[in-house]
């Protein structure tokens, strides 16, 4: 476990020194702070991983030296210390940035998996940060593989540790999680990167087609076979071979892929002549091949050779919170490719998307966010945007009475949060934008549309 950087807020003496005494028998730096002033000071001039910060105190209280803190540095963690164990104070606290909550008398247990919990955060995002360095210097970045989602992270957290093995991996994932993108990023990681990444979608050809197109074939192997063709594996000698749709090879190909892993030798078709090829395989599968393994329709020995390393990609629809950076993504790409303006999206339009659960996983959100960006009428995509807008609204005329007085009661709260989140901020967007959980773009958007001061 990293040892943190820990500042204990509050103004009562024996609390602080119990707290310190507990957590510098655990390993970590503690340090103290009796009121909200001095706290903002020392985060100021320190280094701090976590604070844990009492709610009622003099001078400055939690939420205040929260927002303070928070200002300063958005990474340092916040967990709230509070007496009184409301809900209200505990969802204010989180909406303001703080990670959690403990109520007081602080149970020590308990205190301790939180500190776990950051410390695991922290180990996870300085390795994430590490994994970044080290594409940056082979000039490739992860910013196609937009997340938030902790799964995410780990997932690639782990490719980049992987990266540097000789180790076959299996990425399994529904239709469209991007397991192609996390092929490419673990190439890229590896000392393979100077080298090829050919990609081989299995399921689109024929069995002889794809026999042909991995291992190659002499002339004369087969009827239209007018000269000697290179295969796969040869091309990507040095490198790394991605076989996508790996649960759709036949029997025949299967024995010669084993064959490849098991001796790093393989013929071409038609031919008598041993080749070897220094290849590594990443492959890839939306279908449960250990279950095909099991029941015969697929070789038990090459799902144990492939399966080495598995990483599971979740769906969509299991990583919700990727959404919304998902969407920024997308329309800045797209908006950039087809000269147009957009910036963002209506909340409505934003709550429709949030909403539907994404069959085709990621690749289904870039098209419908493609779409809409090419058909918008306003520099917004707005429910009419949507190729599923109709089929998610209630017919009737009383249910859309009912809808306009809720959107107008929803508009309402929302003019005043922002309101009151430009004036926390001393009128700077991207901080109000931080306090809201929202783009900056999409927050110029809100300020325009209410009639509200643009801030900085």
């Amino acid at each position: 476990m990293k040892k943190l950087n820990i500042l204990i807020v509050d103004d009562e003496m024996n609390q602080r020194e119990m707290l310190r005494g507990f957590l510098k028998n655990e390993g970590h730096f503690v340090g103290e702070a009796p009121s909200g002033p001095l706290a903002v000071q020392q985060v100021r001039e320190g280094h701090y991983d976590l604070l844990l910060l009492d709610y009622k105190m003099p001078e400055m209280n939690g939420m205040e030296v929260l927002q303070a803190v928070k200002k300063i540095n958005p990474e340092i963690d916040i967990v709230m210390i509070t007496a009184f164990g409301t809900i209200e104070t505990a969802v204010d606290a989180m909406k303001a940035g703080a990670l959690d909550y403990i109520t007081k008398p602080v149970e020590l247990d308990e205190l301790l998996l939180l500190v776990e919990r950051v410390s695991e955060r922290r180990m996870l995002i300085r390795e994430n940060e590490i994994l970044r360095e080290r594409l940056g210097q082979n000039g490739v970045s992860t910013d196609k593989i937009v997340f938030r989602n902790e799964k995410m992270g780990a997932l690639i957290n782990m490719a980049g540790r992987v990266a540097a093995s000789r180790a076959t991996i299996l990425l399994q994932g529904e239709s469209g999680t991007g397991k192609e993108l996390f092929a490419r990023l673990i190439h890229n990681l590896s000392p393979r990167a100077g080298g090829p990444i050919i990609a081989v979608n299995c399921g689109a050809l024929n069995e002889n087609l794809l026999e042909s197109e991995l291992f190659g074939h002499e002339k004369g192997a087969f009827t239209g076979a007018m000269a000697r063709r290179i295969g796969r594996f040869e091309e990507a000698d040095g490198g790394t071979l991605f076989l996508d749709e790996i649960g759709e090879l036949s029997q025949q190909v299967q024995v010669k892929l084993l064959r490849f892993l098991q001796e790093r030798e393989f013929q071409r078709l038609g031919g008598n002549q041993t080749l070897h090829a220094d290849v590594r395989i990443i492959s890839a599968t939306n279908r449960d091949l250990e279950k095909m393994a099991k029941s015969g329709g697929f070789r038990e020995d090459l799902f144990y050779r492939l399966n080495v390393v598995t990483m599971q990609l979740p769906p969509l629809r299991e990583r919700k919170e990727d959404i919304p950076p998902l969407i920024d993504h997308f329309i800045g790409r797209y908006a950039g490719e087809n000269k147009r303006e957009i910036d963002g999206t209506t909340s409505e339009a934003l709550d429709m998307l949030l909403k539907y659960d994404y069959p085709g996983n990621v690749r289904e959100l870039e098209n419908i966010i493609e779409r809409a960006v090419v058909i918008a009428r306003e520099d917004v995509i707005s429910v009419e945007d949507l190729p599923f807008g109709d089929a998610m609204q209630e017919p009737g005329e009383g249910r859309k009475a009912e809808d306009g007085m809720l959107r107008r009661s929803i508009e309402e709260l929302e003019r005043k949060m922002i309101a009151e989140a430009m004036d926390k901020s001393g009128d700077h967007q991207s901080r109000a934008a931080a306090l809201l959980g929202l783009s900056e773009r999409m927050l110029r958007y809100k300020l325009k549309k209410y009639g509200l001061k643009t801030g900085q």
